[in-house]
């Protein structure tokens, strides 16, 4: 472990945590680094334009070269490219926002997962994640889905503390345990406002060489997702997962 590319790198996922601009001062206290560390580390990427200082306000957000990394990584990733395709049949199906999602190897105490594609409901309303976002696994269909069915990844976090954000989150260990066994039974995950009053998700796991690889779900407003509606959405979902996971044979 280089400590200068390690911290540096902390950093950078800081701002994917945050997903704000930060000041010094911020980054320092969130790092738990003094601030002359962190303002020669940020100096050093602002060099290499892998975050730029705002000169009116002094806050530090993510420069260009983080965007062409990621359009690049975006254009060459061959499951995108394969997965892409279903997802958008599936959003014009449902008439909902589409997101496939995977794993994020972090050193977080919690499981997380990240936003790898992202089709936009076409209702005026859509309030669901962009491409890139870092969200917890526990609490949301996608990455209940990467945990019921990895067990590796599962045992990794098993009895980490669980953030609560909502009164419906689940926050025990026992009880995470029994939905992610009915998960794995049923072939689907669901989240009602466990991350955000008023959301509701739909999910699926994709999979490649018999383990799970990502997940793809249908999300929106518990007033249009309604319960009349869920068996209809779950089947889509299943089905669009399976013909993802045919595909990437």
């Amino acid at each position: 472990m280089i400590e200068s590319i390690d911290r540096a790198l902390a950093i950078l996922q800081l701002f994917l945590q945050e997903e704000a601009p930060l000041s010094l001062t911020q980054i320092s206290k969130k790092m738990g680094m003094h601030k002359s560390t962190v303002s020669r580390t940020l100096d050093t990427l602002e060099g290499r334009d892998f975050v730029r200082r705002d000169g009116e306000t002094g806050l530090y957000w993510l420069g260009l070269q983080v965007y062409s990394l990621g359009m690049l990584f975006r254009e060459k990733e061959s499951f995108q490219k394969v997965a892409y395709p279903y997802a958008k049949a599936l959003a014009l199906q449902c008439k909902e926002s589409v997101h496939m999602t995977t794993f994020v190897q972090s050193d977080a105490s919690y499981p997380q997962h990240v936003i790898l594609e992202k089709i936009k409901s076409p209702q005026t309303v859509d309030m669901a994640p962009p491409i890139g976002a870092i969200r917890p696994s526990y609490c949301a269909a996608s990455g209940k889905c990467l945990l019921a069915f990895s067990e590796s990844y599962c045992r990794r976090y098993a009895g980490c503390k669980l953030k609560k954000f909502t009164e419906y989150t689940i926050t025990d260990w026992d009880e995470l345990l029994k939905e992610l066994e009915a998960i794995r039974r049923n072939g689907y995950a669901i989240e009602r406002e466990e991350v955000e009053l008023g959301m509701t998700c739909i999910a699926a796991p994709i999979f490649s060489n018999h383990e799970i690889i990502a997940a793809i779900s249908v999300s929106g407003p518990v007033s249009r997702v309604t319960e009349d509606m869920q068996e209809q959405i779950i089947q889509a979902v299943k089905k669009t997962a399976a013909e993802i996971t045919q595909a990437l044979h």
